[in-house]
């Protein structure tokens, strides 16, 4: 800043003032008058050559070098947008615009020093009115093409607060206000280049890939906003990052090169200009590196340099991010008329045209201009004919970056036209006031460009962002070998930003060239992604990407692929054995379709069969001594109630319901308290029959009538309905999901509600058997003729057995098996009775019925030995 202020000095007069330049700087550039002007920096040589500094000589100029045809057309570009404005009635109506275009040399000094040229003017002195006002030389810039250089001279003209509308610096750190008040670009930022390299990566589920960038504000702000968004999106890791070094340092290079070659990453993203690339490039193919995908910055996406036959095994289906494609009508007519005599404003005489045109022909014009180099060759006529040679300046098919310069000189001339529109004491400024173009100031016209909206004639709308960013579009590109070695860059997609669907990728998949044997996009992955059943688990010290894949643990799921931890199964499921997906827990209950159902359900029909038997043959021989012997009633009302023992014991068997659940223990209960109660009653008339049978023992018979036998039986039955009934009403026993012994499974139970209401249960019939078991006990050595008190103690004996046996197999069963256990115990005790009582009596009837007669029982049939 220092030095453009001290670049001219005042000079007073008693009229006004002026300012008086010092000294210019020898620049190649081309010039046109116009009311308004506007500046324009391009890269029409690739590098310049610095003389060495000395004290004694005279100060000399950077010598250019490679001329760069493209960035010529992009200064065209500028030229014909301008002449465009000029021809339309519409815009700016009688304001004619003028320009000055400068060759900026790829190089941050020579750039630098055409933009004070533009801030301070051609002219070696103009005047300024008494209150020091006055139109600027340039009313805006439209450059720079280099984010370094774009930031160093935003940096000091933005002091002033001349605009500067870039159509190539892509650095994020632009859109920082703070520092950057005037500036604006048609180009988006590299913060939504990065977002859209990132969808492509997810696309294709390219998680784990390299990252490349130049050492330079470029290429770091870039590689800073990579690593910073990929932390937030969490789609990918980097397996390296390298700065790519000024120049070319092939121990550098070679090293970044070794670390590709070693990496397991197939994607190389690359964030800098072609010069570092063709670097790179050389120590690729040394090291014959293949097998990699290339993505592309927007700064070498299009690289004419770097698609040769020689590279392209290397960069062939490289997918890189391009700035968007549009049309300019007219265009090429209006570089077909370009000559070297038609500018007699341009500096140095017309250097950059005659410069193209000597890059075009291969000629040379006489004497050259100081300074420059030239091409040699034949001498130049200047009327050589554009349309007879084969040149990519002609080309129309690609205009990418001369879209955005047309967009940038449009932008700045809407702003204008807006600005001269404005009708006093309406205005945006102090006191409702408008700019004058008399007395313009640069900040006036960044109050209006900050508020342009306009749509091209290819139909994309042009405004700006609170940031001066353009809204944001890239076209997605594919390098395309073919098969005869030439090599086409193919659009196969859009990425792009709009207010109501978002950031969007679109991308035609099917068009896509991939430069490998298979033919489809590369895996490029840390780790494969963890299936479905199992769970990642990050490896320590390195990257989220890498882990291992961890089966799930019973009971939970993981149904999506790459899950980060296991799901647990509602309380009702459990896992399936892949861990992929809740099953429902398979329900277990003691079951009529599985063997041991199946088995006790028979032993119970069994039971029931014999009983029936038996109670026919009773019948049948209902008139024998055998049966009438000890109260034939109580014969068969013991094996009715033997019966019902049998069958309800197929009420523990099948899926537990609640009326299965309540009738169970009821109906085993009552059923068991009837069988035992015939049984005491049994033991009761054999030792009443005993005693009758001595002297003066007539009257005890009395109490063991008929009426009175089944009188006792009743009140013992209804002792324990009374029971299971006040069980039931206060503490029903239900059907329970039972949890607890199993993960994986249900077991379905009947919960018997009132634990002291089945011990009351159980409790009354142990007490009526071991009641009946001793009077049974003392009967048991009164004669054999008389009574069948040793078969009851049996019978017993073995009833007893089985019910104290079952309570500790009962409480230590699980689920089912408890069920089955008391199943075994109703259908065990219940077969000993039948056996023990029914068994002997069965024998004699069918098998030896000539004991079966009342001189056998009453004992006279016999002799005594």
């Amino acid at each position: 800043m220092m030095f453009s202020l001290s670049f001219f000095s005042p000079v007073s007069s008693s009229l006004s003032s002026s300012c008086r330049l010092q000294g210019q700087f020898l620049l190649n550039g081309i010039h046109k008058d116009g009311d308004v002007v506007l500046g324009g920096l391009f890269e029409v040589h690739y590098s310049s050559v610095f003389p060495e500094l000395s004290f004694t000589s005279e100060p000399q100029q950077p010598r250019c070098q490679g001329f760069d045809i493209l960035g010529f057309r992009h200064a065209q570009t500028m030229a014909f947008a301008i002449d465009e404005i000029n021809r339309n009635s519409n815009l700016l109506p009688n304001v004619t615009l003028g320009y000055s275009l400068y060759d900026n040399c790829a190089t941050l000094g020579v750039g630098f020093r055409a933009s004070l040229s533009l801030a301070s003017g051609r002219e070696e002195q103009f005047l300024l009115d008494e209150t020091c006002l006055g139109s600027p030389p340039v009313l805006g810039i439209v450059g720079d093409s280099y984010s370094t250089y774009t930031i160093a001279i935003s940096s000091v003209l933005g002091l002033y607060k001349v605009p500067i509308v870039s159509y190539f610096a892509t650095c994020s750190c632009l859109s920082d206000r703070q520092r950057f008040p005037s500036f604006f670009r048609t180009i988006p930022s590299d913060s939504f280049q990065v977002r859209a390299m990132l969808q492509i990566l997810k696309r294709f589920g390219w998680t784990w890939a390299g990252l490349l960038v130049s050492d330079d504000d470029y290429g770091l702000h870039a590689a800073r906003s990579f690593q910073t968004d990929l932390a937030q999106s969490g789609g990918g890791c980097l397996a390296y990052s390298e700065v790519l070094p000024w120049g070319n340092d092939p121990t550098e290079f070679r090293r970044i090169v070794d670390v590709m070659r070693k990496s397991t990453a197939r994607v190389v993203i690359v964030f800098a200009h072609q010069g570092y690339m063709l670097n790179l490039m050389e120590e690729v193919i040394k090291q014959n590196v293949t097998g990699l995908q290339w993505m592309a910055s927007e700064a070498w996406t299009a690289a004419a340099v770097l698609q040769t036959p020689r590279l392209m095994p290397y960069l062939g289906g490289t997918l890189g991010i391009a700035i968007r494609r549009g049309e300019i009508p007219g265009l090429r007519d209006f570089l077909l008329r370009i000559r070297p005599d038609n500018d007699a404003n341009s500096s140095y005489g017309n250097s950059m045209v005659r410069q193209f045109w000597e890059y075009t022909f291969q000629c040379r014009f006489a004497p050259p201009p100081a300074g420059w180099v030239n091409a040699g060759g034949a001498l130049c006529t200047g009327q050589e004919d554009l349309g007879n040679v084969e040149t990519g300046f002609l080309d129309e098919s690609d205009l990418r970056i001369e879209y955005n310069v047309y967009k940038a000189v449009y932008a700045l001339a809407y702003a204008l036209d807006d600005m001269l529109q404005c009708v006093p004491g309406r205005g945006p400024f102090s006191g409702h006031s408008c700019a004058s173009l008399q007395r313009l100031e640069p900040w006036q016209l960044v109050y209006y460009l900050e508020k342009v909206n306009f749509s091209t004639a290819f139909g994309d709308q042009v405004s700006f962002d609170e940031n001066g960013d353009a809204l944001p579009i890239y076209d997605v590109m594919n390098w395309l070998w073919l098969p005869d070695g030439s090599t086409t860059v193919q659009s196969v997609g859009v990425v792009k930003k709009s207010a109501s669907t978002g950031e969007e990728l679109m991308l035609d998949e099917d068009r896509i060239f991939w430069n490998f044997k298979s033919k489809k996009p590369p895996q490029s992955v840390c780790s494969n992604s963890c299936p479905p059943g199992t769970r990642m688990a990050r490896k320590k010290g390195e990257p989220v990407c890498c882990f291992d894949c961890i089966p799930c643990s019973e009971g939970k799921i993981s149904n999506e692929t790459g899950s980060m931890e296991c799901n647990s199964c509602p309380e009702d499921f459990w896992s399936s054995p892949r861990r992929d997906h809740c099953v429902p827990k398979r329900m277990e209950f003691l079951s009529y379709h599985e063997p041991l159902g199946i088995c006790l359900t028979t032993a119970s029909l069994l039971g029931t069969l014999i009983c029936s038997i038996v109670l026919g043959i009773f019948t049948y021989h209902r008139s024998t001594p055998m049966v009438r012997a000890n109260n034939s009633e109580l014969s068969f009302l013991l094996l009715l109630s033997l019966k019902l023992c049998f069958l309800c014991s197929l009420l523990f068997i099948g899926r537990p319901k609640l009326w299965t659940c309540q009738l169970r223990h009821a109906a085993f209960g009552i059923s068991f308290v009837l069988c035992v109660s015939c049984i005491l009653v049994k033991t009761m008339v054999v030792l009443a029959v005993f005693k009758a049978s001595k002297p003066g023992g007539g009257a005890n018979l009395k109490w063991f009538g008929a009426v009175q036998q089944r009188g006792t039986v009743l009140a013992l039955t209804s002792i324990q309905a009374a029971i299971c009934t006040a069980w039931l009403v206060s503490s029903s026993p239900a059907p329970h999901k039972n949890t607890q012994y199993h993960n994986d499974k249900i077991v379905y139970e009947c919960v018997v509600g009132s634990t002291i209401g089945f011990a009351v249960l159980l409790g009354y019939i142990g007490l009526l058997a071991i009641l009946s078991f001793l009077l049974a006990f003392l009967a048991r050595n009164l004669p054999d003729n008389f009574n069948e008190a040793k078969l009851i103690t049996f019978s017993m004996l073995i009833f007893c057995a089985v019910w104290v046996a079952f309570i500790p197999a009962y409480v230590n069963s699980p689920g089912k098996y408890a069920d089955a256990v008391e199943v075994f115990a109703i259908l065990a005790s219940s077969f000993g009775l039948l056996v023990a009582l029914f068994g002997p009596k069965c024998y004699i009837i069918l098998l030896r019925p000539e004991r079966n007669t009342k001189k056998a029982i009453m004992g006279r049939g016999t002799t005594k030995t």
